[in-house]
C-alpha cells in the first residue's frame, strides 16, 4: 500500500493526516471549517484515496494558517506515499463540469512547486470558508508535494459550484498523476533521472 501519515505541529496549527493512495474513497475530515472538510471529502472520493484529516488551528485569529497548512500536509503525504515516484504517470489533468460551471486542473508531480489558480469567485465567503484561501490551499499543496498545480474556472455562476468544481478536477487530475504506469513501472518518469 502506498500510504503515509504526517504530523505537523506549529504554534498556529496541529495537524495529523493519514492517506492511502490506493484506497476506496473513504474519508473522515475535521478541520474546524465545514466547507473545507467538504472539499477534502471530495478529494478523497474523486481521487480514490482514503483520507483522514484532524486539524486544529488558530481559527480565532483567521482561517489562513489552517487552510494553508492542511494543503502543505496533504502535499507532504502525497510525496511520502509516492516514495521515489518511480513508475507513476507523474502528470494528470481533468475538466470537471458541475451544473453551469466548468473547471480544469492540471498537475505535474515533477519535483518543482508552482501554482496558478483562478477561481473567478468574487464573494468573501463560500459557506464558512474564506474564498481567497482556496489559492493558499493549492499553493501549500504544491509546496508540500513539490508539484505544479494549475487550476482554472472557465465559467460559472455559483461560487459554491466554482470552488467545488476546482477540488473535484484537482482530485481527478491527482488520481491520474499518482497512478502506476504498468508499461513504465520500474522507470522514473523523467529524462533527468531525478524528481
Amino acid at each position: 500500500m502506498r500510504s503515509a501519515t504526517v504530523d505537523r505541529n506549529t504554534r498556529e496549527t496541529r495537524i495529523r493526516l493519514e492517506l492511502s493512495l490506493d484506497g476506496t474513497g473513504q474519508f473522515r475530515n475535521h478541520t474546524g471549517i465545514h466547507f473545507l472538510d467538504h472539499m477534502l471529502d471530495l478529494v478523497a472520493r474523486h481521487g480514490g484515496f482514503d483520507l483522514v484529516v484532524d486539524a486544529q488551528g488558530d481559527l480565532d485569529v483567521d482561517q489562513h494558517h489552517t487552510v494553508e497548512d492542511v494543503g502543505i500536509v496533504l502535499g507532504e503525504a502525497i510525496s511520502q506515499a509516492l516514495g521515489d515516484r518511480r513508475g507513476i504517470y507523474r502528470a494528470g489533468s481533468f475538466i470537471m463540469a458541475m451544473d453551469e460551471t466548468l473547471a480544469l486542473a492540471a498537475i505535474d508531480l515533477g519535483g518543482r512547486p508552482h501554482t496558478v489558480v483562478s477561481t473567478l469567485v468574487r464573494t468573501r465567503l463560500v459557506g464558512d470558508l474564506q474564498a481567497e484561501l482556496v489559492h493558499d490551499f493549492f499553493e501549500g499543496f504544491a509546496m508540500g508535494a513539490r508539484a505544479n498545480v494549475h487550476i482554472k474556472v472557465l465559467y460559472g455562476r455559483s461560487s459554491h459550484h466554482k470552488i467545488e468544481a476546482c477540488f473535484k478536477a484537482f482530485a481527478r487530475a491527482l488520481r491520474t498523476a499518482c497512478a502506476v504506469d504498468a508499461r513504465l513501472a520500474t522507470m522514473l518518469p523523467s529524462t533527468k533521472e531525478l524528481l
